[in-house]
């Protein structure tokens, strides 16, 4: 069944309550847990899992990758993306957040095909952020592009992070729209970077639709418990326990879900459609070898790509020929 559009705005009544709460709930909930490292995990949950807390400088910090080498490619790229055809779009979430994203149809579509690719963004970011490089691509392709705002992101309503596994049921959300809007023959693609990446993997286990084809994972992690348990042992140089178990509590609690409740290695044992993994292998954020395991348990077709020398998000920077290499080979393979 088609969802219905929802009006563009900021939040809902139910969510400027819930906002208004937070503090007594998370009191409430840090009572439950031991006196020790109830601070700590306090500070550790507002700084990483709630919206107005979680900066994306501080990500780009802890990430570590060099930006400023492809600034001039970016400015052109953009400019390149706010000069095609767009329209803003909203839809509400299964938990009834409105959600945002951009459409853009494609700048080259002589075959007259219906494909789109639903691009999803990092951790902190936003839709137009991520694919600003990937839109020349897609978009000559012959490929529309979907760029959604992850929940607690942009310009979509939202007070806790979803970490792919809340995102993963958005995704849901967007790619009916597509379905509804433009036909049972649309072909349909999902390319998700970092936490994009996470949901994109963490959505191959769900029961998709047809016209889902493909999935593509770039830099993508196991679980939001595993990639903090590992910052908080490699780039902090402190235990995981008890912040990430207590960390838990709070969120199964105010956000609805444990943190590692869904894990993209054990979703993708379920996985039907073919998945093209990519990872750099200087990612430090997001270690590589989190993309050998998912790979390692995918039950579907599957394809990987490593860049060598590619920190995280870096890849199609790195070296753009060889990304671009093995999203053509794959997509001819879906076609197929």
């Amino acid at each position: 069944m088609c969802l219905r559009a929802a009006r563009p705005g900021h939040e809902s009544s139910a969510e400027m309550e819930n906002r208004m709460g937070i503090l007594k709930n998370t009191a409430a909930c840090v009572g439950l847990l031991t006196a020790a490292g109830a601070g700590e995990t306090a500070y550790f949950y507002r700084r990483t899992m709630m919206r107005n807390n979680a900066k994306v400088e501080r990500t780009m910090k802890m990430a570590g990758t060099d930006w400023s080498q492809y600034a001039s490619l970016l400015e052109e790229r953009k400019a390149f993306l706010n000069a095609q055809p767009h329209r803003e779009v909203y839809q509400n979430s299964f938990d009834g957040l409105k959600l945002h994203a951009t459409y853009f149809p494609p700048v080259n579509d002589k075959a007259g095909k219906k494909r789109v690719v639903i691009c999803f963004h990092g951790y902190t970011s936003k839709g137009m952020s991520d694919y600003i490089g990937l839109s020349d691509y897609y978009l000559k392709q012959g490929y529309a592009m979907l760029l959604p705002d992850a929940r607690a992101h942009g310009d979509s309503e939202g007070t806790y992070i979803g970490f792919g596994c809340l995102d993963r049921k958005d995704a849901l959300v967007w790619i009916n729209w597509l379905v509804c809007g433009l036909g049972e023959e649309v072909e349909i693609l999902l390319h998700g970077t970092s936490m994009g990446g996470a949901t994109v993997l963490m959505a191959s286990g769900l029961e998709l639709p047809p016209q889902v084809k493909g999935i593509v994972s770039d830099c993508g992690f196991t679980s939001p418990k595993e990639v903090f348990t590992h910052v908080l042992n490699t780039m902090y140089h402190l235990p995981a326990f008890p912040v990430i178990q207590a960390a838990d509590i709070l969120n199964k609690k105010l956000a609805g879900y444990g943190m590692d409740e869904c894990n993209a290695k054990r979703e993708v044992r379920k996985a039907k459609v073919p998945i093209l993994f990519i990872h750099g292998s200087k990612d430090t954020f997001v270690p590589c070898r989190m993309c050998d395991t998912i790979y390692e348990n995918c039950a579907s077709p599957k394809r990987k790509l490593i860049v060598e020398g590619a920190a995280h998000a870096e890849s199609y920077y790195k070296d753009m020929e060889k990304y671009e290499e093995a999203l053509t080979s794959f997509l001819k393979e879906l076609v197929k």
